[in-house]
């Protein structure tokens, strides 16, 4: 069995870790996460060691970005399947803070976004969301001091808004997005998949469906709210219930009411038992 890589728990120990692996002048990337790892996580660490990089995995499960009503307690926690998996990428180092290392007793900041973090999309429904997750990025960033941040597609606006927000931050960590691992039967890999009851599971595939039919049709010169009707019928008939699904702007995420006003990025959001999955393609 390859050898776990180390784990860090508190500040002064993660601080002197992240020394050591720039004492070469090594380039370092952070893989943010909360654990549950999945090839979609993995793939992301792949990435960051293609490119040369030292990496760094955060494992935690933000309690700032789960409304009450949500399943932070239930959240799957597997860490120590997660360092075996992480030992077999060779990834360098692990972050794993607790909540009271993360937030003291005493924490009272939080970081406040806009631009693609209210474009009526996640933020609609989660409200809470994006302000929970930018302080945790933040915090990631300032603590790890990474050259690159690895994020997937699958969240595709907390990717905008995270790149939005390093960016008007000066934070000086470039954001790479990797495009989301797929099942073979197309269902975005996701930690809350093993929620999906065998049936569920079943039915899920049918986001990805719609949404690659409905790309078709738009690059075949449908009307775009046209085509989005029938795909949110047809996610519907299927037992979803639907947040929202939607055809914007791949960076601004604004409205768009044609592929003319491009490039377009098809975005889904549904529930279905107790499950709420989303996914996103290029149209």
């Amino acid at each position: 069995m390859p050898k776990r890589p180390p784990v860090a728990r508190t500040l002064p120990a993660l601080h002197r870790a992240i020394d050591q692996l720039r004492a070469r002048k090594a380039k370092v990337a952070i893989v943010p996460t909360m654990g549950a790892l999945h090839d979609g996580h993995l793939t992301l660490v792949r990435n960051a060691k293609r490119r040369g990089l030292k990496v760094v995995v955060s494992i935690f499960v933000n309690p700032t970005q789960f409304a009450p009503h949500e399943d932070f307690a239930s959240y799957p926690r597997t860490m120590n399947t997660d360092l075996d998996k992480l030992a077999t990428l060779a990834a360098d180092l692990v972050w794993a803070p607790t909540a009271a290392v993360m937030y003291p007793e005493d924490y009272a900041s939080r970081i406040a976004v806009d631009g693609p973090a209210v474009a009526g999309l996640e933020d609609k429904y989660r409200p809470h969301f994006f302000s929970g997750v930018a302080t945790v990025v933040g915090k990631l960033f300032n603590q790890c001091r990474p050259d690159f941040a690895i994020f997937g597609e699958k969240d595709y606006q907390q990717l905008k808004v995270v790149t939005r927000m390093s960016r008007d931050l000066d934070m000086r960590v470039k954001v790479i997005g990797v495009p989301t691992v797929r099942e073979k039967d197309g269902l975005a890999m996701s930690s809350r998949n093993v929620y999906l009851s065998a049936d569920e599971r079943r039915t899920a595939p049918i986001l990805h469906r719609t949404m690659k039919e409905i790309s078709a049709q738009l690059r075949a010169g449908a009307e775009v709210e046209t085509a989005l009707v029938q795909g949110r019928t047809a996610i519907t008939e299927a037992g979803f219930a639907i947040d929202y699904l939607e055809a914007r702007h791949a960076e601004a995420l604004m409205p768009i009411s044609s592929m003319k006003d491009g490039p377009v990025r098809l975005l889904v959001a549904a529930k279905i038992g107790r499950t709420r999955l989303i996914d996103n393609m290029r149209a």
